[in-house]
């Protein structure tokens, strides 16, 4: 007898494609949060109401939290509640007014971490030792930092998304964080005369003995290296270099690239081709530490 299909198995998958699962994990986890703090207080939480609501959000403040997490749960609590038909209490004017009081009160102003420029690559490249850790290493900061990749699209890389030529390396990104529905782009990098991407990338793929599949495979039978294995490694050469790992991340790689590029005067659209930022304004934040004292309206008289 064949098995029992379940009718609505598919249904589900297109459901939860709905959302990456990064924030698919994200929301989970801020639901239990939600769910304990509720059930300590000997509140519901399904439905819960604006009043319940609102309590637990000043409570996060309370305690500490940014801004940007409070808004996340925000959002969590909202998503429980849609998904199981019911009038999220996020809705409630009362509500809306304590979280523009939160973000008044503690500020939103996000944690920047230092961008990780051409020098600062330099210098942990200086650093590496010459192991196979050492050229994996070598590879993922310059790939990293050139095609200015977010840590998710350094991790999703596979072999075969990389060609290589007598130019340089084109690389696809075939999802990211901007194109959840994986239309795809083409990132040109030249081969350099400094960096090197292309050459670091073919000695590592040797030494490595790579030919296909996960680019950064991970350790101990996992099938890739995970973003917070790339963050860390980010700060450990940052360390080997004699530079503070606590001022970068693995976001460094991205930032570092625009902050250096403008620095240059390179041309925001093609900053932008790179980076793929759909808007301008987007890229201001990196152009005002850019040029920040080049342009300044001082700069005459100071």
């Amino acid at each position: 007898m064949d098995a029992l299909v379940d009718p609505l198995a598919s249904l589900r998958d297109y459901l939860r494609a709905e959302k990456s699962a990064a924030t698919r994990k994200a929301y989970a986890a801020d639901w239990r949060d939600f769910e304990a703090w509720c059930s300590t207080a000997g509140e519901q939480c399904l439905p819960a109401s604006p009043i319940v609501t609102a309590r637990y959000l000043a409570s996060l403040a309370d305690q500490g939290k940014k801004a940007s997490t409070i808004v996340r749960r925000t959002c969590a609590i909202a998503d429980k509640h849609r998904r199981a038909g019911l009038e999220p209490p996020t809705n409630a004017e009362g509500v809306k007014a304590v979280l523009r009081g939160i973000r008044r009160k503690i500020g939103v102003a996000p944690n920047r971490k230092a961008p990780a420029t051409v020098q600062a690559i330099t210098a942990m490249l200086a650093a590496l030792p010459n192991t196979r850790t050492g050229s994996r290493d070598r590879a993922l900061l310059v790939l990293g930092f050139a095609a200015a990749l977010r840590r998710s699209e350094i991790v999703a890389l596979n072999v075969e998304d990389l060609e290589i030529t007598a130019e340089g390396v084109r690389v696809t990104i075939r999802k990211s964080k901007t194109d959840q529905e994986a239309a795809g782009y083409v990132i040109s990098i030249p081969r350099g005369t400094r960096l090197k991407p292309a050459q670091a990338i073919e000695e590592y793929l040797a030494s490595a003995g790579i030919e296909a599949g996960a680019l950064f495979p991970g350790q101990k039978g996992s099938e890739r290296l995970c973003t917070a294995t790339v963050a860390n490694i980010v700060k450990r050469r940052a360390k080997a270099a004699g530079l503070d790992p606590k001022v970068f991340s693995g976001h460094s790689l991205r930032s570092g690239f625009v902050t250096t590029a403008l620095e240059r005067g390179a041309d925001v659209l093609s900053v932008m081709d790179i980076t793929r930022h759909k808007q301008v304004n987007s890229l201001k934040v990196y152009d005002r530490r850019a040029r920040g004292f080049k342009n300044h309206a001082g700069k005459g008289f100071l």
